[in-house]
């Protein structure tokens, strides 16, 4: 059999077992256990344990339990509510000024959590009521939280720059460094598109009632002390990858003892939190690792089949510019984002694709931006959408499916603003690791 027809083979058994709701990870590992001992024999199987052992023993996967640490803690605490209202009594008479707080919170949100579930869930918990009791427009106020709390994919930390770092055999400072301004970026779309819809229609973004309005000055400046340890813990993570004084997991474990401190300062520090936390982070880090299990097996037996090399060529000599060539790698990644997790189309796609882009001379740290941003709006389109189940699980009731997934349709189209801006100047991605590289 040839590699094209294992090819075909392949892609449609996957997409059988998917559809029978078979797991992506058992999916892709039963795949590659087929094949290989169809191949080779039984012995054969060593391959798939020798590959995944190699890429489980990277140092820096170490920091994907610690981010994950902190996702938990900060989920658990009171630090988000109090970050929130924070800056909620400072929006004052500006129209949409609370949904444009809630995307400030999302951004240092993301610098805190790195898990975009987290962030979603817990502006789901904080920013929606609000938001409804101010009678902000339903869907804009969803939309908001749900691109909002997509930039934890694209403010470092992010557990999917870990894993591409990895995968491509790249500096995973290097891709925190770059997805810094592009996160902002997205950031600021978000905030002018919603100051531009309340301004058109100034009943979407309802400013505060009088009462709220009058607070004194001074209880103000002292609800801003409630920034200072988000803050810090962002900080902790962030300056001392930044200032060059630790390395990404070094980082990591320092952003869990600050968050660890931050909750210890607010008196919030119990064996029962850290306890609820573990026992979160230990299933996370199971579910992150089978799928890791299963893709790599695939990718492995593939690999020795002659298969990358097979999908390499395809796309090397596609009769386009490589500009259109890496343009169908998007669409690719879009497409894939329907219907499975990020880590699936990333270990799946990037032994092909990443070697491919080098050959074609484009930089795979901006490679990696732009696939960031595409596993962005993948959270947000349906069907899959995780970012729509992650907020039903906390909305109201009466907020369906179909009201979120509408909802999120203008964001998704900013998102694509964002992409295109990213991939007409690659410079808003490489332009800061090029100065601090200096």
């Amino acid at each position: 059999m040839d590699i094209a027809t294992l090819s075909i083979i392949i892609v449609v058994a996957t997409v059988v077992l998917i559809a029978l709701g078979v797991p992506f990870a058992f999916a892709t590992g039963a795949i590659a256990v087929v094949i290989c001992v169809s191949k080779f024999g039984v012995d054969s199987l060593n391959l798939i344990a020798s590959r995944t052992i190699s890429f489980l023993d990277s140092y820096v996967l170490v920091s994907v339990p610690l981010f994950i640490m902190m996702a938990s803690l900060l989920e658990r605490t009171g630090l988000a509510k109090d970050l929130y209202n924070a800056l909620y009594v400072w929006s004052g008479r500006l129209r949409g000024g609370v949904a444009t707080m809630t995307v400030m919170v999302s951004v240092v949100l993301a610098a805190t959590v790195g898990v975009i579930g987290g962030e979603i869930v817990l502006l789901g918990l904080v920013a929606l009521p609000q938001l409804l009791r101010l009678g902000y427009d339903r869907k804009l106020a969803i939309g908001t939280i749900c691109a909002g709390g997509s930039l934890g994919t694209m403010i470092p930390p992010s557990i999917i720059l870990v894993f591409y770092g990895l995968t491509a055999g790249v500096s995973v400072g290097d891709l925190f460094t770059a997805s810094l301004l592009p996160g902002l970026l997205l950031a600021a779309i978000y905030i002018a598109y919603i100051l531009i819809r309340c301004y058109l229609n100034p009943a979407m973004g309802p400013i505060p009632n009088e009462a709220e309005l009058s607070m004194p000055l001074s209880e103000r400046l002292k609800m801003l002390r409630s920034v200072a340890l988000p803050l810090f813990v962002a900080f902790s993570v962030l300056g001392s990858i930044y200032l060059g004084l630790a390395s990404v997991t070094e980082a990591a474990g320092m952003g869990v003892a600050g968050t660890l401190i931050a909750v210890a300062l607010r008196g919030e520090l119990s064996w029962e939190l850290i306890r609820g936390t573990v026992k979160q982070t230990m299933s996370t880090c199971g579910i992150v690792l089978w799928l890791v299990l299963g893709t790599n097996a695939l990718i492995g037996v593939y690999n020795v089949l002659g298969g990358i090399d097979f999908a390499q060529s395809l796309f090397k000599n596609m009769p386009f510019p490589p500009s259109v060539v890496l343009i169908i790698m998007m669409g690719i990644w879009i497409f894939l984002g329907f219907f499975i997790d990020w880590i699936g189309i990333l270990l799946l796609t990037m032994p092909i694709f990443v070697p491919t882009i080098q050959a074609l001379g484009f930089d795979p740290i901006w490679f990696g931006i732009l696939f960031n941003i595409c596993m962005q709006i993948a959270y947000l389109t349906p069907p899959f959408a995780p970012a729509a189940f992650y907020l039903k699980g906390v909305a109201p009731p009466d907020i369906s499916l179909e009201t979120i997934f509408a909802a999120m349709w203008p964001f998704i189209g900013l998102q694509f603003v964002g992409l295109v801006l990213v991939f007409m100047f690659p410079m808003i991605a490489t332009w800061l690791p090029s100065v601090l590289g200096n």
